[in-house]
């Protein structure tokens, strides 16, 4: 069976649909929307709505503001858009009929940081699955999901905001992780909290990862862990014990899938 394995994909639909070419199976590991485009400040939700310039500004303080600058900023930029929570809504929901579409049958997709989990329902169909916090058998294997990105301890999720990313405070990620019993494989949007695979050598700074995805590879020993998020990491793959751990890579850039076969 061969299983074709993304992540980041952040509105890249015609790499998408290329990528569900010659495979049995897709997953999809999370962050399909692309709201800040870093590269391209005139693309993503940010650049379009908001203005290229507002996007620039959003990556710069981003990766080198001070504590607070970001979200002051943005919540200024917000300002001047009238009810701009139906504005980003209606954007994101735009980017899911795209790319929801041309996903393959099957295909096991989880959320990422970005994405709005709270849609995804409206966009089911026979084919798709939405395995977050759930084990599922895939190709004979046992492989347990889990979407999001855990915040660091003693940090609660805020609301409010015409934007709320899927992060979640760390008790709530652990007590999902722990329900994946028993997998052989583990795919998530977060990395282990490994350094070298939570460091971004582009950005420069550690991202968020998952201290508790160091205890299901511990306990369970699955062969193989997969997940995205980080774009640039200082280390694409690295063995904890038995457990190969692998990046699979910033789809929205490469645009190649990683191929698993089981």
């Amino acid at each position: 069976m061969r299983v074709h394995v993304v992540s980041d994909v952040h509105g890249n639909v015609d790499a998408l649909a290329r990528a569900a070419e010659g495979c049995d199976a897709m997953i999809v590991l999370g962050d399909l929307v692309d709201f800040v485009d870093y590269r391209d400040p005139t693309r993503g939700i940010l650049g379009r709505v908001l203005g290229p310039e507002v996007s620039a500004e959003f990556g710069r303080l981003r990766s080198s503001g001070r504590p607070g600058e970001l979200m002051a900023f943005a919540r200024r930029a917000w300002e001047r858009i009238p009810d701009p929570a139906a504005v980003v809504a209606e954007a994101v929901r735009e980017q899911y009929a795209a790319l929801f579409a041309v996903m393959p049958d099957p295909t096991w997709a989880i959320p990422g940081n970005v994405d709005l989990p709270e849609l995804w329902a409206d966009y089911s169909r026979p084919g798709l699955h939405m395995p977050d916090g759930k084990v599922v058998e895939i190709g004979g294997r046992r492989v347990g999901f889990v979407g999001g990105v855990p915040l660091p301890p003693g940090i609660r999720p805020r609301g409010g905001g015409p934007w709320r990313p899927h992060l979640l405070a760390v008790e709530d990620y652990a007590d999902a992780v722990a329900g994946l019993t028993e997998i052989d494989l583990l795919c998530s949007h977060a990395p282990p909290a490994v350094p070298e695979l939570a460091y971004d050598v582009v950005s420069r700074r550690q991202e968020f990862a998952a201290a508790a995805l160091l205890d299901v590879i511990a306990r369970d020993r699955p062969a193989m862990a997969f997940f995205g998020h980080v774009h640039q990491p200082l280390s694409k793959r690295l063995r904890i014990g038995r457990t190969e751990c692998v990046n699979v890579g910033h789809f929205r850039e490469g645009g190649r899938p990683y191929v698993l076969h089981l």
